[in-house]
């Protein structure tokens, strides 16, 4: 009877260690879930939320957040940061209704209704790469000194990663910069030019119109990146000037030719943490993708959570 009762015990609780097991079919890698680990996903276009299971979050992560076709370890790299991130949001979302927001507020996620629009014939071998990238990281995060990383990536660098503190107002010891070469050669936004005559120019950024631009940067990160300008006299964040014109980032340059302004900018998104085309410059070079974010996140570990 003792016997009996251990084996019943055993196929009740066996589950519970086991998050997600992959189960292949002719068609397309299925997920099965055996636990109840879920994230709440606020979809921006309903305002509904999903609750969708981890794993499964990171597959939309990481087909949402990276072209399919980079190369496998920085898939695999996007997906532990990825888990990282949404595992920190879990900390900070404990008593709100939601955990994460599918934009880039947070991290983009696309369901599968989505990717089949986005993929179209080549679906199931697009989520199967991707699937594949989580499975064989399953349930990893980086840690730091014993607490979750705050994973924050981003598009591309300016050759260099930003300083957590100077973009934001905390600095971690996890997120400092480090040089990024490899962006220049892999990413189509890496340079980017922003054209506009000076009516358009002087409304998008409230100034009264003037024959001439007059800048004078104020201030700037370690990096380059503008933290302040004066354009005709008026002081703005550099962050303002890439929400009013549009702009991929705060490196930029403005030109003046007649009535015609030309702003290049360097590099795309805020900078800090793990830069996504700098890791697939990386992957291209032979790296793997715990040196990847080993690299790009100071003195982390990868840990698991199951």
């Amino acid at each position: 009877m003792k016997n009996l009762i251990i084996s019943a015990l055993l196929i009740i609780l066996i589950p519970y260690f086991f998050v997600s097991i992959f189960v292949k079919n002719p068609e397309e890698l299925k997920f099965k879930y055996m636990s109840n680990m879920t994230i709440r996903i606020k979809r921006t276009a309903t305002n509904t939320i999903d609750v969708v299971p981890l794993e499964e979050y990171i597959t939309g992560v990481v087909s949402g957040e990276v072209p399919i076709s980079f190369e496998f370890e920085a898939l695999k790299a996007q997906a532990v940061a990825a888990r990282s991130y949404v595992l920190k949001q879990l900390e900070y979302n404990q008593n709100n209704d939601y955990d994460v927001v599918d934009t880039v507020m947070n991290q983009v996620y696309l369901d599968s209704d989505q990717l089949k629009e986005r993929w179209k014939e080549d679906y199931t071998t697009n989520l199967n790469k991707a699937k594949m990238a989580v499975l064989d990281t399953k349930g990893e995060y980086l840690d730091c000194n014993g607490s979750v990383v705050e994973a924050l990536f981003f598009s591309t660098s300016t050759g260099y990663t930003e300083n957590s503190g100077e973009i934001f107002p905390t600095q971690q010891p996890y997120l400092k910069s480090v040089a990024s070469t490899w962006d220049a050669e892999v990413s189509p936004v890496y340079n980017d030019y922003f054209y506009f005559n000076l009516n358009e120019f002087y409304n998008r950024l409230s100034l009264p119109y003037n024959d001439y631009v007059k800048t004078e940067i104020v201030n700037t990160t370690s990096t380059g990146r503008i933290k302040q300008i004066k354009i005709n006299g008026k002081l703005f964040s550099g962050d303002d000037i890439q929400y009013l014109l549009g702009l991929r980032s705060t490196f930029f340059t403005i030109t003046q030719d007649g009535n015609n302004i030309t702003i290049n900018t360097k590099g795309f998104g805020h900078g800090v943490g793990m830069s996504q085309y700098g890791a697939q410059g990386m992957a291209l070079k032979g790296y793997k993708y715990d040196e990847i974010l080993k690299y790009y996140y100071q003195g982390v570990e990868i840990k698991k959570i199951y």
